[in-house]
Order: C-alpha cells, then structure tokens, then sequence
C-alpha cells in the first residue's frame, strides 16, 4: 500500500491524517502547503477510500490546479501524470463553471452559455456608455468595469448597486450595471465574476440543489483562502456546512489582492466561524535560507493585524541581504545586469531562469528593459499582454465563438470588418440593431442580410460571403478543434490580412500560428469546452519557467513563484511603499505583506535596490529609501562595495550629502509651515497624519515624505 505520509514532517502529516470536522492550516512561504494538500487527497482516496467525486479542492489559479492533478495522479499511481482523478479539482471558476452548465435551465440559461473575459467586457460597456451618449472622458469602460466587478464580488445586484453608489464612477455604474446584465443575457454570456454570483443566488433560491452538491461534497479543501473574496467566502460556507470537513489553507501575511476584492479577515476570522476549528501551523520553509526568512519576518511583523508563527529551514544561514544604493533608473538597471553577469561567472551553474526582478508598478519595467536590451541579456516580461488577449488571437477567438453561440454580439461587432471587408459603421449598427430588434441569431441573420434596413453596396454583398463562412461551420460537431480553426482561417484568409507589409506582420502570422498549436493540443475537446479553458487561463499561466531568460514582473504577479536570486527595485519611499498608502493604515499593511511576498521569493539570494533619483511618469523624483529597509537588522544587511551604509538615517544622510541637518525637530511641524529640503527647496506643510507629511515644494511640486527620516527644517 502507498505510504501517503513519506517525506512530510510532523506539521504536515498531522495536516495529512486530521479529516475530520473543520481545519485550519496556517501555512507559510515555501512550507509545502501544494505537498501537504495533494497527499491528504491522496490519504482520502487511497487509504480512506472516499469516492473521488465526493471532494471538492479549489484554488485561484489554473496553474495550481493542474500541478496538484498531476501530483494528486502521481501520488495515486496513475501512470498519466496529466489524468484528473478527483472530478471537482480545479479553479473557483471552472468548478462554478462546470456546476452552472449542469445546472443552467434554473438561471434560465442554456448549459452552452459563453463567459466574456475582462476585454470582453468592457467591449460591451464601451457599446452601453455610446448609447447612453456619455462622453465624459474620466469614466472608461474599464473603470466601469471594476466598479460592476467589485459589486458582484460583494454579491451585490444591480438594484442594491444604485441605492449604494455615491462617486461619479459609481453612479455612472449603476445606470450601466442593468444594462450590461440584460446584454450579458441577450448574448448567452456570463463574465468571471457571474460564474461566482450566479452560482451562490442558485444555491440561496433552491434548497434542493445546494443540498444535493451539500451532500456530495463531504470533503471541501480550499488554498489560499486568505486571497476569498466575500462571494467565494460565501459559497464555500454554504457547501461546507453539512458535513463540517472543510480544510482551508493560507496564509494571511501573503494577502495581497484587496484591490480585486479578496478579504484577509476570511482567513483570521476562520476559528470564529468555526470554533471546533483545528490549527496547524506549517513553519517549516523548504525554500529560502534562514536570513531571507529572518529579513522578511522583520518586516513583516511590523503589522498590527496578522496571524503569530515563525519560519525556520534547515537550509543553512546563507547570505545577508544585499542593500544596494545606485543613482538613479539606469544605474538600477546596469547593476543589475552586472551583477547577473558576475553571479552566472561564480556560478556556472546559475541559469537566466534562476533571475527574478521584482517591481511594485509595470512603469518601472521601462527602463529596466531599456537596459537588459542595452546589454543583450533575454529576458521575459511576465503579466503583459496575455497571449489569449493579443489582436489576432482574440479575431480567430471570436469567429469560433460566434460559430458556437451565434447570440453573441459582442463577437460579431468584432468580426464583421475582420478581415477589412468595406463595413463600416453604420453599416454594423444596422446589422446590430436589426439583430437586437428581432432577436435573431447571428448565422441566419448574415445568411440573408439583404433584410437588413440600411445595409446596401459592398457591405451588403461582403457580409453575404461572410454569413456564407459562418454557415458552411455551422455544423462543426464532425469536425476537431484544429479542423474547424484551421479551415476558418483559410475561408476568411485571414493570414493574407495579417501579412501587410508591417513590421510586426511576422510576430502576428506566428501568434496564429501558435493558436492552431493549442487547438492541436485540444482537438479531442469539443467546442465548448475548448472555449471554456481558453476563457478561464489567468495571467500568471503565461510565464514560461523553460525559457532561458530573467523573469520581469511586477510584486503581485510573483506570488507563487520562487527564484534563486530576485532583485527587488524601487524600494523608496512613495515608490514602495506606494505614496497611496502613506494616510491608510490597511494599505500601508497590504505594501508590507507585498513586500514579504517579493522577499520570500528568493531561496538563495535577495538584493534590494534604491535609487537617489527616479525618472517615472515623466517627471524625476527624489525619495529617501523605503522604510522597509529600515525594519530590516543591520545584521542580516550587506551593503556591497560602492553602495551605502547599513542604517535607514545613513541611507538618507548619503542621498542628501552634507545637506541633511544634524537635528530636525519634527514634532514641531504643524499643517501651513514653511520648510526647508537640501534637494527639493522650500515648500509648505499641506498634511500631516502620523509620521507622514504632504510637503507642496515651489520648484518640485507635491513629496510625500516620513518626518522620522525626511531632513526638513522650518523657516
């Protein structure tokens, strides 16, 4: 019999062989929480013998879904690692998803229902915000488009949306929400965060369905519980509360996506929520040497609101943190190059795939690029455009939707002139309109256009050959994936109109090219669920760990990752932490779980870089280091050659050279007094809240500035 214990310490088979009744693992960075909940599937199955479609494990990316398939497949003796043994393992959307189809007729949709992704979306309020004539430039789709997401998550309805808004963006919201609900319903469509709502209201109006995935869900994990939003919050406690045996696992001091809805206090409030709750601490870290762990506890322990534990490995002592001070963006970029280059000469060994570069906002990708070019180092930029969201791939995409569910017309607007076939404007809101007017169907629509009122000369005739395309694939059941793209393309010629003679003509031809390779990959799928898997890929499912290249991405975009040696840059005040967060106590606690992210992704080595001046957003600044340097021990702190001193003060001492004043009284500054800065001049106190001052300078404009540390005098 499979030894589903072997190979975990005590922590984590205790975690393993507790099944019963609710548990709480507080798991830390690199402690095997991925290790430790693949085996209790394992347990359940193997030794337990729970029937495998009797669990339910949901977490947040497809990438950690499928690496615990496949350990779960491995662990169980499948001899395919890509084998799904546990039916109901994936993404908190795909399983919604997949519930949702087989329960569509009681939301009144059809189980063959499309799910729009964020460009999507805001394709459609971009429509809606038209027809309402709204011209005010501040209100974007995709602003809209937050503030429709962040009501769903809270599971809030159009109705409840309007009595509540209060901003200009919300109020604009709230005219736009039950417009984009009855579009949604019109195009058979659900967005991401439907798949959620819908999925709770069904359970909360029919108590014979929650009762029926109640009963069979007798076993309920859940990773990275500390990232729920209230919406996912929800449909757990409801699953969940028959039978009790829900395992959650997380870890709050790695909660960083308040921004998207997710509520830490899910994880910290889990013990009250379930008072038989069982606590398992895993602490022991199988990633970073100790003075990594140390340097990030030091930091992050500064927050009030946090769980208690303390990580430790067996991994060694290793080197010290490297604070490095440079002048300014691209003196960042050429240390780090250099420094790539002198470790890879120490060390053989060492890949490009072993580099990180962390950055708290995408703008400082800039000229770090700038640089890695500079010096003909590969590199890859994690979390831009997605594959799935270039040009190109979203036209292909969309025809194949339309084929599958001929009522979507946000797919259609994006077709009719792709390929340019002569049809305009007018023209499209005529077919649009004609469609929306009589409730017809997209292929039996364009099959006869001449019905259309308004639509004449060469757009009449063009869109005729285009609803001839369409309704010569109408029956594409007989046919794969790639079949089905492939011949698409072709009856369009699509790769005819990709190659006009521009620059980046190449890069889009091989862009297609590789989406036929995906649908090779997915030919035995049919359409829908095709469609499905394609919706449901997240950002980080981009990265590409094969690639010998350093990964560039921003803080938030590394959770999850590790690397053996990450560059952490931009660690100045107002940069990170961000000056947003100086004047809330909540955010400014987020920055520093966001900084113990990007620390504790390093196993060997980790260096944090500050510039004396930054060129950003167009303008250049001047910020004294982070104060998360400061929270770290000199101790655990090594400052190569050419960089400053060990103490936060002497950092800002170094900046400012013999400017910076020997005292600074400080608690003496009041709102409206005159002050004087070494760099900045003179400037006038606007605000005060704690240690943080807002100082408007006559040259320099607006600094956010730390009175602790900032060498001000008043005048």
């Amino acid at each position: 019999m499979k030894n589903f214990f072997e190979g975990l310490n005590d922590a984590q088979g205790e975690a393993v062989r507790t099944i019963d009744g609710p548990i709480l693992m507080l798991a830390g960075a690199g402690s095997g929480k991925t290790k430790t909940l693949t085996h209790r599937i394992a347990y359940l199955v193997g030794d337990k013998k729970t029937p495998p479609s009797d669990i339910l494990a949901v977490t947040f990316t497809n990438k950690a879904a499928g690496e615990m398939r496949s350990r779960v497949a491995r662990l169980l003796g499948f001899d395919d690692p890509s084998a799904n043994p546990i039916p109901f393992l994936g993404t908190f959307h795909s399983i919604a998803n997949r519930i949702l189809r087989r329960e569509a007729d009681k939301i009144g949709l059809t189980s063959n229902f499309l799910i729009y992704d964020s460009s999507d979306s805001q394709a459609l309020i971009k429509k809606i915000l038209k027809s309402m004539h709204h011209d005010d430039k501040a209100i974007t789709p995709s602003g809209i488009a937050w503030a429709i997401s962040s009501a769903k998550n809270e599971l809030v309805e159009p109705d409840q949306y309007r009595s509540m808004a209060t901003s200009k963006l919300q109020l604009v919201a709230a005219d736009v929400y039950p417009v984009y609900q009855r579009e949604m319903i019109k195009s058979r469509a659900l967005d991401f965060d439907d798949l959620i709502m819908e999925l709770v209201k069904l359970f909360k109006n029919q108590a014979d369905v929650l009762a029926k995935y109640q009963q069979q869900f007798k076993y309920i994990l859940v990773d990275e519980y500390q990232d729920t939003n209230h919406a996912q919050y929800q449909l757990i406690k409801m699953l969940a509360a028959k039978h009790q045996n829900l395992c959650v696992v997380g870890d709050d001091w790695q909660s960083i996506y308040s921004w998207r809805g997710a509520n830490y206090q899910n994880i910290l409030n889990f013990e009250s929520d379930y008072p038989a709750a069982k606590v398992i601490k895993l602490e022991q870290n199988y990633r970073s040497t100790q003075t990594i762990l140390d340097a990030a506890h030091s930091v992050i322990t500064k927050n009030i609101s946090r769980s208690s534990k303390k990580l430790w490995t067996d991994l060694g002592l290793g080197e010290r943190v490297h604070v490095m001070s440079v002048s300014d963006e691209l003196a960042e970029g050429r240390t780090i190059v250099q420094t790539i280059d002198r470790l890879r000469n120490l060390n053989p060994k060492l890949r490009l795939s072993d580099f990180a570069v962390l950055y708290r906002t995408n703008a400082q990708s800039r000229s770090l690029e700038e640089s890695f070019l500079q010096y003909n180092i590969p590199y890859q930029v994690v979390g831009g455009t997605r594959f799935y969201d270039r040009r190109e791939v979203k036209d292909i995409l969309a025809y194949m939707r339309v084929i599958f569910q001929p009522n979507d017309l946000v797919s259609l607007t994006r077709i009719l002139n792709v390929p340019t076939r002569g049809v305009g404007a007018k023209s499209a809101a005529a077919i649009i309109d004609y469609m929306d007017k009589y409730e017809a169907d997209t292929i039996s629509t364009l099959a006869e256009p001449s019905k259309i009122p308004g639509l004449k000369g060469k757009a009449l005739v063009e869109i005729k050959k285009l609803g001839d395309v369409l309704d010569s694939l109408k029956d594409y059941q007989n046919l794969s994936i790639y079949e089905l793209m492939e011949g698409l393309i072709k009856r369009i010629d699509y790769i005819d109109y990709l190659n006009d003679g521009t620059i980046s003509a190449e890069d889009r031809v091989e862009n297609v090219q590789e989406l036929l390779g995906v649908a090779k990959v997915y030919q035995d799928m049919d359409l829908e669920t095709f469609l499905t898997e394609v919706a449901l890929v997240s950002d980080i499912d981009s990265l590409d760990s094969l690639k010998e290249t350093v990964s560039m991405m921003t803080l938030h975009a590394s959770k999850g990752l590790e690397f053996e040696v990450v560059f952490m840059v931009g660690m100045e005040e107002s940069i990170f932490p961000h000056s947003r967060t100086f004047f809330e106590p909540e955010e400014l606690e987020e920055e520093r779980r966001l900084c113990y992210v990007g620390m504790t992704r390093a196993k060997q080595q980790l260096y944090l870089l500050h510039a004396s001046s930054r060129m950003l957003y167009g303008n250049t600044q001047h910020n004294v280091p982070s104060r998360f340097i400061s929270d770290i021990p000199t101790e655990m702190v090594d400052q190569p050659i050419g960089s400053a001193s060990n103490t936060f003060t002497d950092i800002a001492r170094q900046t400012f050279d013999d400017d910076f004043p020997d005292e600074v009284d400080t608690a003496s500054v009041v709102k409206g007094d005159k002050v004087m800065h070494p760099k900045f001049g003179k400037g006038v106190v606007l605000e005060i809240s704690g240690p943080e001052v807002v100082v408007k300078f006559t040259k320099e404009g607006i600094k956010n500035l730390n009175l602790q540390y900032a060498p001000l005098r008043k005048i």
